[in-house]
């Protein structure tokens, strides 16, 4: 901060010594055993006050715990933290020990160069007012002269860019503060400064977070709109197409459609926007599937609810879709209905296997999944791959059994 300061505000000091009043003989100070103590106790102060801007302390409490450490540590009665509001051209209350009912969260002082606070804002110079009551470098607060006070110090707070606004001490007692207590306020200063600007900085961060997940979500709403679209389009195509073959080829990509728009709908509404509850999302994609197997009935059995990697649990889904599909088509042609059974089991938290069984037919005896040419299988076998699973087929006498294991979580290579 400056050493002496005009009485003229027109002329701003040129060093960045503090701008203090003048006085005669300018003695040095006597360091007694009182003072090395006070000294010492600001040290302390300030690696405390440290500690807890690391400790990520709540903004609110920050500010009080520097108020009251601060004031503690110049041995003065009164201490507030000013936020600068630009539309006001202000300096706010925000935090302080010390002060009347009413006072923080309410009382404002003058950010101009005419006010100590605000010299201190807007050169970044820090300021000492021994003498408040002969002062004629700034005007005296009307707060400060409310509360009876003869002496202040004021320094800057910088934030994210720009500054927050002031750090000020205020005692009642005559005497005088000095470079050595300039410093301490400086350091508890720059300690509440590199929290402002880290918290500033968080919550730009986190408001960028904010807009980017509407932004996903709004995405994956119009995504799950359009292949909505898509499938009903399907449907009525292939209840109007007039070809029984056609049609039903178009209700399945129908109802692979509508599969993994189930899954963009999960994701439009779900806080997680890479994971969604897998048990769920097949609940509703059984659902979409019960017409279409008609009159089979499905059921489903789940131990509990199972997060799962959205781009994957859509591959899941769609080998659920094929394989019901296929049991719905082939496995009860001599009777009129039947059950389609899906399974789902975990493993150790490391696996999860899914498991699609009817009571119906049963495959060909020389039935190869990895020669056949049916569309729906050679879907399932590239799925399987890609979710680096393994499709089973349990010998039985009746019925078809297959089961999909894939790990619960990806592999790293």
């Amino acid at each position: 901060m400056p050493g002496m300061l005009s009485s003229s505000m027109g002329q701003t000091p040129d060093t960045d010594e503090p701008v203090v009043e003048a006085k005669p003989g300018n003695q040095p100070e006597d360091l007694t055993g009182r003072a090395l103590q006070l000294r010492i106790r600001q040290q302390e102060l300030l690696a405390e006050l440290g500690v807890l801007a690391l400790q990520r302390t709540s903004f609110t409490d920050l500010l009080d715990h520097t108020a009251r450490m601060t004031a503690e540590g110049l041995d003065a009665q009164y201490c507030k933290i000013l936020e600068y509001v630009p539309a006001d051209k202000r300096l706010l209350v925000r935090a302080g020990v010390g002060w009347g009912e009413g006072v923080v969260g309410n009382a404002t002082v003058g950010a101009d160069l005419g006010s100590p606070a605000g010299y201190a804002l807007h050169t970044g110079k820090p300021v000492i007012s021994n003498h408040l009551e002969n002062e004629e470098r700034f005007r005296t607060p009307e707060l400060l002269a409310e509360h009876g006070i003869r002496r202040a110090m004021n320094v800057i707070l910088q934030g994210d860019g720009s500054p927050f606004g002031v750090l000020e001490v205020d005692s009642q007692l005559e005497g005088e503060f000095g470079e050595n207590d300039i410093a301490f306020l400086q350091g508890a200063a720059n300690i509440l400064g590199m929290a402002i600007e880290h918290q500033q900085y968080e919550r730009k961060l986190q408001a960028a977070l904010e807009r980017h997940q509407i932004l996903l979500k709004e995405v994956n709403h119009r995504v799950k709109n359009s292949l909505q679209v898509v499938s009903s389009m399907l449907h009525l195509q292939a209840n109007t197409v007039g070809d029984p073959a056609l049609s039903e080829r178009l209700m399945e990509a129908s109802t692979r459609i509508l599969a993994v728009g189930r899954a963009y709908n999960r994701l439009a509404y779900n806080a997680d926007y890479e994971n969604i509850e897998l048990v769920a999302y097949l609940r509703e994609v059984v659902e979409d599937l019960e017409a279409a197997v008609a009159p089979c009935k499905i059921q489903f059995d789940t131990p509990r609810e199972i997060q799962f990697a959205a781009d994957r649990a859509i591959l899941v889904a769609l080998i659920v879709n094929e394989l019901i599909l296929n049991a719905g088509r082939h496995a009860y042609v001599d009777s009129a209905d039947g059950v389609i059974r899906l399974q789902l089991a975990l493993s150790d938290d490391k696996t999860i296997a899914i498991s699609v069984s009817d009571d119906g037919v049963g495959l060909p005896t020389d039935f190869d999944p990895a020669l056949t040419k049916r569309l729906g299988t050679r879907i399932v076998r590239a799925l399987a791959g890609q979710l680096g699973g393994e499709l089973t087929r349990q010998q039985s006498t009746g019925g078809t059994h297959l089961t999909l294991v894939v790990p619960l979580h990806v592999v790293a290579n």
